[in-house]
């Protein structure tokens, strides 16, 4: 476990401390709790976020690196935390809306243990194929495949990994079959596909992007309905013949459930100006992520549309726990 307190960012933000003194929040120090160990994108969103929300509440602000279970321990932990506004939790995508569906006995529940606050920031997983593979966009793609059933195989980072559902999806929507070499993370599914010992993955964008320009990997198209700033050029898997697809990834902050609407509405308020500064952005959209800042019940209605496309798609494919 690392717990480190954040320097206190300079800027203020507009809404005044006062507000959040009424609420009934942020009396004490704030703890933001992430699934993941420091560095990855929860760490960063944390540290970031927690900058400039410490700089308005006036209090500190401690990043707690909670990994383990696939992110179930930490979940387990913000769960059972007091409803008060004092404990934060970095709840990646899968999390909420594809553990459910692959860990018996889940310690928690994605829609009974926590109050949404919102959707921090989101990234597309990006079509990729290596550069031997004759296709160069989707509907090449799917004709490859269909003429060759057996003639692909895809790496992610493992089994029910956003990756590997994204790709199962596409393989659902377009009637075509690939093989799944399921690794230990993100890096040494890269590290093949650029190799040449897998023909396709769909990995988020920001960790592929720099393979793409370097010309290691070829993209094909990304899992967003909007093309994306990072490689504006390729298209979307939508646009290519697929209508509606999407496949990605987000980070969300949640509560715990009882925690009062006033101090729900203060620490979302909060949120979202933090998220809103230029520094935090800026720090974001670096590593390849779009800062959405969005609404508590826009995000309670994604976690519940994800949860059930995503039973779909595991259900359809036949997908156990890895």
């Amino acid at each position: 476990m690392q717990r480190r307190p954040l320097l206190l960012a300079a800027a203020s933000l507009a809404l005044p401390r006062l507000a959040y003194a009424q609420a009934g929040w942020a009396s004490r120090p704030v703890t933001i709790l992430v699934p993941y160990v420091a560095g990855g994108p929860s760490d960063t969103l944390a540290r970031a976020t927690g900058a400039a929300l410490q700089a308005a509440i006036g209090q500190p602000v401690v990043v707690e690196n909670r990994p383990g279970a696939n992110g179930a321990a930490a979940a387990a932990l913000a769960a059972r935390a007091a409803p008060d506004g004092h404990t934060l939790f970095i709840a990646a995508s899968g999390i909420l809306t594809i553990n459910p569906h692959l860990m018996p006995n889940l310690p928690y529940d994605p829609m009974r243990d926590f109050a949404p606050l919102t959707v921090a920031i989101s990234a597309p997983n990006l079509l990729v194929a290596h550069p031997r593979l004759p296709p160069r966009d989707v509907p090449g793609l799917v004709a490859w495949l269909k003429a060759n059933p057996n003639g692909a195989s895809y790496g992610t980072s493992g089994i029910g990994s956003s990756e590997h559902l994204t790709m199962e999806l596409f393989a659902q929507r377009t009637g075509t079959r690939l093989t799944h070499v399921p690794y230990g993370g993100g890096a040494a599914a890269v590290t093949d596909l650029i190799a040449g010992t897998t023909e396709l993955s769909f990995l988020n964008i920001s960790t592929v992007a720099p393979h793409v320009q370097s010309g290691a990997l070829r993209a094909l198209a990304v899992g967003s309905l909007a093309r994306h700033p990072l490689l504006p050029d390729v298209p979307t898997v939508d646009e290519s013949g697929v209508p509606g697809f999407e496949g990605g990834s987000w980070h969300g902050v949640v509560a715990p459930h009882a925690t009062p609407e006033p101090v729900l509405e203060a620490v979302h308020a909060a949120l979202v100006a933090a998220l809103r500064q230029k520094e935090t952005e800026a720090r974001l959209t670096r590593i390849g992520f779009s800062v959405v800042a969005g609404g508590r019940a826009e995000f309670a209605a994604r976690i519940e549309r994800e949860l059930g496309a995503w039973r779909e798609v595991i259900r359809t494919a036949g997908i156990g726990a890895g």
